[in-house]
């Protein structure tokens, strides 16, 4: 993940130290989320993504250490008995999680993580990280253009979309547990929406770990 401090400034508050925080997009397969995660890391350089780890096999085009760590359920389970991850979800036969390091490290850099999990996983952050997290569902705009999209994407065969489409209507289910929902219509909008709302909670004042010092200058003549 980048560390460059330069990328954090604010229009508002300029280079003010901040505590990075923790973007979630879930939703069910085909609704979106990994588009817009792509779109908004193209938008917003002070975010990064975090790289999960998972026990399924590489796709086609896929990099290890890029797109996932790639690990056998042996080292996934070690990683899990020593607590080095923040979270993890088993989803359609296989295991995923976020590596605890990184994403501490970067937060603490004043930088954002952007997370693409299922709702299991932000439901262990929620317990362990709170005041870090901002959750977003995103919610396809009928079940026909759900479908459509996972027949578009041609990555599963028809047995496994078959599987993804009858699991949407539960992950569907926990909309209610996040911050903000958006329904995908229209992929621009979804983005400008999320980016928005990632502006909007960067300035709330228990993020930004500087002002009070910066309060306590004013207050002094500085």
């Amino acid at each position: 993940m980048s560390t460059d401090p330069t990328m954090t400034s604010s229009p508002v508050f300029g280079d003010l130290q901040r505590r990075g925080l923790m973007m979630v997009l879930s939703s069910p397969s085909g609704a979106g989320k990994t588009t817009i995660s792509r779109k908004l890391l193209e938008a917003d350089t002070a975010i990064d993504l975090s790289v999960s780890v998972t026990t399924r096999p590489m796709r086609e085009g896929e990099v290890d250490g890029r797109d996932y760590f790639f690990v056998d359920k042996v080292d996934f389970n070690l990683m899990v008995n020593r607590d080095q991850l923040l979270e993890h979800a088993k989803a359609f036969d296989n295991y995923y999680g976020t590596p605890r390091k990184a994403v501490e490290d970067t937060l603490a850099q004043g930088r954002d993580v952007l997370f693409d999990i299922e709702w299991q996983g932000t439901q262990q952050l929620a317990e362990k990280v709170r005041d870090d997290l901002v959750s977003i569902f995103i919610l396809p705009p009928d079940w026909h253009e759900l479908e459509r999209r996972l027949l578009t994407r041609a990555q599963d065969d028809p047995a496994e979309i078959n599987r993804r489409m009858a699991k949407a209507s539960d992950e569907m289910s926990h909309w209610a547990e996040y911050d903000y929902v958006i329904i995908n219509r229209n992929l621009e909008s979804s983005v400008q929406a999320i980016l928005s709302i990632l502006h909007s909670e960067r300035l709330k004042r228990r993020r930004l770990t500087g002002l009070s010092d910066f309060v306590k200058g004013l207050q002094a003549g500085a």
